[in-house]
């Protein structure tokens, strides 16, 4: 009798125990995930070639992470953890971004960036995806990152926890459209003219490439690279227009400016007297390199006009071309110092100012600032335009087809037509039988993450029912006898 009421007990704590802590059995949550880059660039096949998922999620740090979708965060995202997950064949690789990415430790996003670059060198047919975070998927990371540290520990907890309190996520993609090629890609160059007053007179061009690049082509916002740049160059359109726009203080010189590409073709010489004289504390170093004709792509944008024997060079905070920073999803407004990024504006007008009118040809002193009072930049101006440039992702394959992305490359029209003449829009149509790169379609889809028991409990729930349903059928077959042991136990205690 003691045994019969201690194993009631027992299950009734152990049913207790379910109906507070569990789930519900089938709930979900659906949102939205960006897949990784994919392009071909000439022969060469970037990026990740998969679509589909479904997939039980898993935290990066369990041993054996085979037909599970791998959930990271940024500070989980490493090389060896990545390419780790695509030696096991995993199914899917969803990374988690922070919403304020200014709180993540400097270490941590450049640790992320050179992972990002290093992914985005190779081809996997694993998807890939990015998706910034939220409370839903936040709850599931910690889920699955407490269930892989449950499974280091004793046997007795980790079956318990399978059976009792653990909870699994399904992951599913289930777009079965085929990923197809992007046949018709199209690039808009716009360039305005200030001319100068001479004829024949020689051209400086200063350039500046608007679009982005980075792990994923939705989240992929470029502020430093190279949302600065061109914020810079608006900023010298609309300071120069003002010193063009009276025939006292217009120089000989045309001066072009399109954005495209990067910063070059002015005399190189005077940024560092600009940089010796006014801002000493800052290094500027010469960064020298043959072209390789060998390769697909140059190195520098600024080569394909050294290619044509044109005087050339590219200002850059980074030395080497392929550097993690020059294409990342960490690449917010929120990385960017203001004060450098008007500092080297500053650097940059006052070096054309100074090749432009010969100043240091005439004896002028070595400290003289063109540009201050009226002619200064202005930090209401490049703080809205750097808003402005990185309120929507900037990537190549989205710039001609999606509403805010075709806005924003109007208004950039509209704001070079504002402060230059001669503004044309130059649009580029790729060669659909042999173009030179190749982007391809379905790079953001809807994800459905379903939370579930795992199969251990449904096995323990029946074995608990099961129990129920015999202790129930064992007391009514001898319900004679238990009531009698019962009476008599009752009769014992009141004598």
């Amino acid at each position: 009798m003691m045994l019969l009421s201690s194993a009631a007990v027992w299950l009734l704590l152990c049913v207790q125990c379910l109906h507070g802590s569990a789930l519900p059995a089938m709930s979900s949550y659906e949102f939205t995930a960006y897949r990784m880059q994919q392009y071909n660039l000439a022969q060469q096949k970037h990026g990740c070639r998969g679509a589909i998922v479904v997939a039980e999620a898993r935290s990066a740090d369990e041993p054996s992470l085979t037909r599970r979708c791998v959930i990271m965060k940024v500070q989980d995202f490493t090389v060896e953890k990545y390419f780790e997950a695509l030696r096991q064949n995993a199914a899917a690789v969803l990374i988690l971004l922070p919403q304020n990415i200014s709180g993540v430790p400097h270490e941590t996003i450049k640790a992320f960036m050179v992972s990002e670059n290093e992914a985005l060198q190779k081809e996997t047919l694993t998807p890939v995806y990015v998706v910034p975070e939220d409370e839903q998927l936040l709850y599931m990371y910690e889920e699955v990152r407490q269930a892989a540290a449950a499974r280091t520990s004793s046997m007795f907890v980790r079956v318990l926890r399978s059976m009792v309190t653990a909870t699994a996520f399904q992951i599913l993609v289930s777009n079965n459209n085929p990923i197809k090629a992007i046949t018709d890609n199209t690039i808009t160059t716009l360039e305005g003219v200030l001319a100068g007053t001479g004829e024949d007179a020689p051209t400086i061009v200063i350039t500046a490439y608007y679009d982005s690049y980075g792990l994923a082509p939705w989240l992929s916002y470029g502020a430093d690279s190279n949302g600065s740049g061109v914020t810079i160059l608006l900023e010298l359109a609309r300071l120069f227009q003002k010193l063009y726009s009276t025939s006292a203080t217009r120089p000989q010189r045309k001066h072009v400016l399109s954005v495209l590409m990067v910063l070059c073709g002015f005399a190189a010489c005077y940024t560092p007297q600009v940089v010796s004289s006014r801002f000493p504390w800052v290094k500027v170093g010469l960064v020298h390199k043959k072209i390789n004709l060998v390769e697909s792509t140059v190195a520098w944008e600024h080569e394909r006009y050294s290619l044509r024997r044109i005087q050339a060079f590219t200002l850059s905070h980074v030395e080497d071309p392929k550097s993690e920073l020059r294409g990342s999803v960490l690449d917010t407004m929120s990385q960017v110092d203001f004060r450098k990024l008007k500092r080297n504006g500053i650097i940059i007008a006052e070096a054309l100012a100074r090749y432009m009118y010969n100043l240091s040809d005439k004896g002028s002193p070595r400290d003289i600032q063109v540009f201050k009072g009226q002619l200064d930049f202005q930090d209401s101006h490049m703080s809205s335009l750097m808003s402005f440039l990185t309120s929507v992702p900037r990537s190549a394959q989205l710039l001609d087809k999606e509403p805010g992305q075709i806005l924003l490359v109007n208004s950039l029209e509209h704001e070079f037509k504002h402060h230059l003449q001669q503004v044309h829009r130059h649009t580029f149509r790729q060669d659909k039988r042999d173009p030179e790169i190749t982007f391809f379609d379905q790079m953001n889809q809807s994800v459905v993450m379903y939370r579930v028991k795992p199969a251990a409990f449904d096995l323990f729930l029946g074995g608990c029912i099961t129990a129920y349903l015999g202790i129930v059928y064992y007391s009514i077959q001898n319900f004679g006898h238990l009531y009698a042991r019962l009476k008599a136990a009752v009769k014992a205690k009141h004598q």
